[in-house]
Order: structure tokens, then sequence, then C-alpha cells
């Protein structure tokens, strides 16, 4: 309750001071994620909006963008006749110009152009689907308002499993604008699972089926719970965005992520976001759950974090960033101290006597000929520079890297995209001598679903090889050292890294040795406006221990939701 009243306390003091209204946020596994993506890459420079790092994607900021490039891109041809004169980073296949299109329909409240394209032919009653994107659409003076159902149905068969494996979600999306000074966004869903035996597996270990909180048993071997998301969002200057709810952050380039990812449960957080000049910089202050065991009603307790993150574009290619984190060690205590917005934080938990888990990281992200970008994050846990260069396992040089690159229309075959990468992280990385500071949410990690100990290799590849069609092939290989005969070898965040029986003799590696291949592929077509039909393979080989070999096949149908993946 202590960070709800502080928060209560900040709004109703900055209130007085909002100027102008806030934009919502693209939900994580939106289609238009991906073109973003692509239309930095083309264009060739670090955009000043720095979309790729900080997720979810602001709706202004990629309408803005959008337009630019889309206005750009006309000025520019009109000059020309020749598509072999023209400049690759403003030339845009079919498939893009459909996608471009769709981001500006889906993201029409900040649409300054045009917006007669965005219009059914036949509304239903007059009042219902009157643009195609949105079930009801109301856009007044002061007061925009999109809603829309959420549906995901996904159904299949796995090898060594007689029961069929299946995802069921319904519920309705709502985002909206008030006044011109308020943004609002909520998610509601009731959802019921039956997941591949791994994952059946690890939430059994868990205690927490992932990316989700609170459920219960369904069938069985089923999953049932209730997802509700929400925020509201407003401007106290020109530069600065609030952001106030409850739901999922991500900060980095790649499709993992070291400093913070959204594999975990929704939290409750509030985020400030300043950009100006060639700064982008995030303060995001959250409140989490420490591990625990539910057995019956009561009340859970709360422990918190705060982080930052701060990124410059250096030149037009070149963007570094730097961030920082802190989750505390105390149970039901917000330190008011960690508030400052602008202090490093590992000098605050000195200053408090050290008791909490501090985090240091570098990223960066560089584009390349139209074509590339390359990225990499590293993520500073403790270090020894005396031992880094021993090679003896030290078991508190605890790190992780991550480097990536990114290639569009790949060997000149438009809309293809593809993408590697590698993830390192050490043994005891993100684990603290007390189990409320562990870099943990709801029984899941913060940051890699993997935890510490193990080093992963990615490699993705998307083509839409036309407007309304989508391919997207996935091939993730790890290994990783599990704990052994109850000796802790350090790959288990929420496990005290003081239950460790050695100094030395830890490497990426030791102990139970698994090595997992997992692959997928997925052919989705879109029916109308975020409305897909979906067909899926997965493989999944291990060995070493653990749910043997699988193979999943699902067929679905999805409108207005992500696919839900099973990648680790």
């Amino acid at each position: 309750m202590q960070i709800i009243k502080t928060v209560s306390s900040l709004a109703i003091f900055i209130c007085p001071f909002i100027i102008n209204a806030q934009t919502t946020y693209l939900p994580e596994g939106s289609k238009e994620y991906q073109f973003i993506d692509r239309l930095e890459i083309k264009e060739g420079r670090n955009m000043n909006f720095n979309f790729s790092t900080l997720k979810p994607y602001s709706r202004r900021s990629i309408v803005q963008e959008a337009e630019f490039l889309d206005s750009s891109r006309m000025a520019y041809d009109s000059s020309i006749t020749s598509d072999e004169n023209k400049w690759d980073g403003l030339n845009l296949t079919k498939v893009d110009e459909y996608n471009l299109h769709s981001i500006l329909m889906d993201n029409s409240e900040w649409v300054t152009g045009s917006k007669e394209s965005f219009l059914s032919k036949k509304p239903i009653l007059k009042t219902f689907y009157t643009t195609k994107p949105n079930l009801l659409e109301v856009n007044v003076k002061d007061f925009f308002l999109a809603v829309n159902p959420v549906i995901s149905f996904q159904a299949g068969g796995e090898t060594a499993n007689n029961e069929t494996i299946f995802y069921n979600k319904r519920g309705i999306t709502a985002r909206g604008r008030i006044a011109n000074k308020i943004g609002f966004s909520t998610t509601i869903t009731d959802n019921q699972e039956r997941a591949p035996l791994f994952v059946q597996n690890r939430v059994d270990s868990f205690h927490a089926v992932p990316g989700i909180g609170f459920y219960k048993p369904f069938k069985t071997t089923g999953y049932d719970y209730f997802d509700a998301r929400g925020y509201i969002t407003f401007n106290v200057t020109k530069y600065i965005d609030v952001q106030f709810g409850y739901d999922k952050n991500f900060i980095g380039d790649g499709y993992r992520s070291l400093f913070l990812s959204d594999f975990s449960n929704s939290y409750l957080f509030l985020k400030l976001n300043t950009k100006i000049w060639k700064l982008d910089y995030q303060n995001l202050f959250m409140e989490l759950m420490p591990q625990f065991v539910k057995n019956g009603d009561y009340l859970l307790s709360r422990k918190y974090a705060a982080m930052h993150h701060l990124s410059m574009n250096i030149g037009k290619w070149l963007n570094v960033g730097v961030f920082e984190s802190i989750v505390f060690g105390r149970k039901d205590i917000f330190d008011l101290e960690y508030l400052n917005p602008i202090i490093f934080l590992r000098h605050i938990e000195g200053t408090v006597g050290s008791p909490d888990n501090a985090f240091a990281g570098i990223d960066f992200k560089a584009n390349a000929a139209h074509h590339f970008q390359f990225y990499g994050q590293l993520l500073l846990d403790e270090f020894l520079l005396k031992e880094a260069f021993k090679d003896d396992g030290y078991w508190a040089n605890k790190f992780g890297y991550q480097l990536g690159a990114k290639y569009v229309d790949a060997f000149t075959i438009k809309n293809l995209d593809l993408q590697i990468e590698t993830n390192r992280v050490r043994p005891f990385t993100y684990s603290h001598y007390d189990s409320v500071a562990d870099y943990t949410h709801y029984n899941e990690p913060l940051a890699h679903p993997l935890g510490a100990g193990f080093q992963e290799f990615i490699g993705i590849a998307k083509y839409q090889p036309a407007p309304k069609w989508y391919i997207n092939a996935r091939m993730i290989y790890y290994y990783q050292g599990l704990d052994l005969a109850g000796e802790n070898f350090g790959s288990n965040p929420f496990e005290l890294y003081t239950t460790r029986l050695n100094n030395f003799g830890y490497f990426i590696g030791s102990g139970n040795k698994i090595k997992v291949f997992n692959a997928s592929l997925a052919l989705s077509y879109e029916l109308k406006e975020n409305l897909f039909l979906d067909g899926s393979y997965l493989f999944r080989k291990v060995s070493g221990g653990g749910i043997g070999d699988t193979n999943v096949f699902e067929i679905g149908i999805r409108w207005n939701a992500a696919k839900r993946e099973y990648d680790y």
C-alpha cells in the first residue's frame, strides 16, 4: 500500500501540469513491431524515437515516424521514374505499403492526413465497424474510444501425449483519449490452456504459468486464469511522458533481453520517459512479488524495483545506452530514496547498507547499409577483475552478454528478414543472498526465461511473400548447467547463492548439463484486419535430462491477439 499512496500523491501533484494528451502503447506481440524494425533499418538511421530499445512502442511515435517516411517517400518518388535510382531506404515494397497503411489505420487517433481509406464500406447497424480495424470507434471532440474483441484459439496434438494441446482466450480491449489530456488502455481476458508437456513440467517446477499470474487447475493438466491489464498516460511537459498501470515492459533490441523482458507476469509500475535532443531516458518503478507457494487465500508479500535506462543517438547510425536497476531486499517496504529519478541507484544502495540486488549494464545498436542492424547488451551483477582472467570459475563473476544482428530484405529477397542472436549468462547471475531481492517476479525470471548459467543461440527468419501472408521460422539451441545431487550450480535465480558448496569451479554447463534444441515453423493468413488463421509446428529435442523429444502441431484463429509461444 505504501507505493500506491506514494504514486497517488505524486499523480495529484503533477496533474495540474498536464499539457496535452499522452499516447497509448502497442500490446506485446502486435504485428507492427516487425515492420517498425524494418523501417528503422531500411532508413539507415537511428530514429529520434528510439523505437526498438524500449517496448512497448508508443502509438503516437510510430504514426509520426510512419507519416514522415510516407511523405518523404512520396516526395522523393515524384522526382524519379526508375526503381533502380531510388534511395533504398525509401523504396518500399508492395508488402511494405500494405503494412504502412495498416499501421496508420490501426492507430488512426494520431494520423494527421486523410483517413478516408480507413472507413468500412458496410458498417454493421451503422454503429459497429464504421472503420475497418475497430468494432466500436468513437472520435468526437475531447473523446476518442476504440473497443475490440480479443479472441485466440489454438488446438493440436503432441507426440507422447494422449491429450489435446489447446489455448483458448476470450476478452475485450479498449483504448482512448479524454479531453486531449489523458490516455487510457485496458485488456481483460479469460483463458484456458493445456500446454505441451515440457511447459507443464516447468509450471510444476516454478509454480507459475509463463507470463501469467494467479491460475487454477483446469481438467487436471490444464490451467485456467484471468488476465487483466490497464494503465493511464499523460504528459507533464512537452518532453516527459508518464505511464501508470499494471502491465509489462521490455528493454532491448533483441529477441531476448538480459535487462528486463516481458516473460513474467504483469506488475504495477510507474514509468517516466523523457525524450529531448538525442537523449531518451526512462525511469521505471515497479511493485513485484517474491517467490511463494500459494496454499489457500492470503495476502502475498511485495518487493520493489527501480530501473533507469539512458540512451543517446551518436551520429545517424549508432545508439548507445546505459542501464541500472535495484531490486529491494525488503518485504513490503518501498525505500523512498530510490524514487530519485537521476541519481545513481548503486550509490543509494550503498548508503542504505548494501542490502539490495544491484545491476548495471550497457547496450548498443548500429544500422548499416540500409539492410543491417547490429545490437548487444552487457549486464553486470557482480564482478571481481582479478578473477576474471584466471578461468577458474569464480562464483562471483556474475555477468551476461548478448550479441545479435538483423538483416532485412536478405539476399535481395524482398520482405525476407533474418535475425541471429547469442545470449550467455554466467552462473549465479540474478540471484542474491536474500530470497526477496532475487531478479524475479511472481515465480518467474524478470529477464531471460532460462535464468542463468547458459549459452543460447537463436536464428529467426520472417518472410511476408504477399500482403496478407506471414511465415515465421525460429531455431533455438542452448546448453545449461542445472543443479546436481542437491548442489546449487547457479542456474536458478531463486536459489540463494550462499547455498553453493565452493567458491570456484562454476562454469556454464557445470552440474547437470542439458542441451535443448527448439525449432518452430508458423504460417499465418490475415483474413481481415488483425484476424489471423494460423498453422504451426514445433520440434523440441533434449539431451541430459528433463522432458524428452516432442513434436507439437497446432492450428488456430486469433483476433486482436498475439500467438502463444513456447520458445524455451
